[in-house]
């Protein structure tokens, strides 16, 4: 039997996404065998990540910096802004390279089930985000980044609606994405072609 203090470590561990139990256990041996440099790598990097994190107010990126690292990239075209659902969304997108543009965060999606409504999600500061003037460039596009659900596909016509007002191009992913995936989960090739491929909404 390990010590209390390791259990508890595999038991904090076995609740990450993708870990069980035994992947837990088969870490923290491979962290012990290691202590001196992986351990301590490991506990600095994370204690470096808890006193630096913060959300991003302009887009609701999470980051070490606010407005975070792709805000802040003067490179970005400020035409363009790309909305998703959660910040795992935005990371796989943007591992991708393909989208040059801005993000913005919802942190959710419209669902009646789970009693989410629109005022519960960032709705509201990404309209102000299309009507303001950015150094006198107003947003162009707003590429509309659901996941592939009934819900990510009700958020997005929500969304298309309350953007009609607005004079730009509203787009959104090519449907080669399959039928409830997740942004997060998909290959970058698959990323990729959903985002050459995207197209107007309505």
């Amino acid at each position: 039997m390990a010590s209390q203090e390791i259990e508890t470590l595999a038991s904090a561990l076995a609740r990450l996404p993708g870990l069980g139990p035994r992947s837990a256990r088969r870490v923290v041996l491979w962290l012990v065998k290691r202590r001196e440099t992986a351990l301590l790598q490991l506990l600095g990097a994370l204690e470096q990540v808890r006193d630096r994190l913060v959300e991003c107010r302009t887009c609701g990126n999470v980051d070490t910096q606010d407005p975070c690292g792709i805000c802040a990239d003067p490179r970005r075209d400020r035409t363009s802004i790309c909305v998703v659902e959660d910040v795992a969304d935005l990371w796989a997108l943007d591992r991708a390279k393909l989208f040059t543009g801005r993000y913005h965060v919802l942190g959710g999606k419209l669902s009646a089930m789970d009693g989410v409504r629109p005022e519960d999600l960032n709705i509201g500061s990404l309209l102000e985000r299309v009507a303001a003037k950015d150094d006198g460039a107003g947003i162009e596009e707003v590429v509309l980044a659901m996941n592939a659900t009934l819900e990510g596909q009700t958020t997005a016509h929500y969304l298309a609606e309350r953007l009609e007002e607005y004079p730009l191009r509203i787009t959104q992913l090519a449907h080669g994405l399959p039928v409830g995936g997740e942004l997060d989960y998909l290959d970058e090739g698959t990323l990729a072609q959903a985002l050459r491929a995207r197209r107007p909404m309505g």
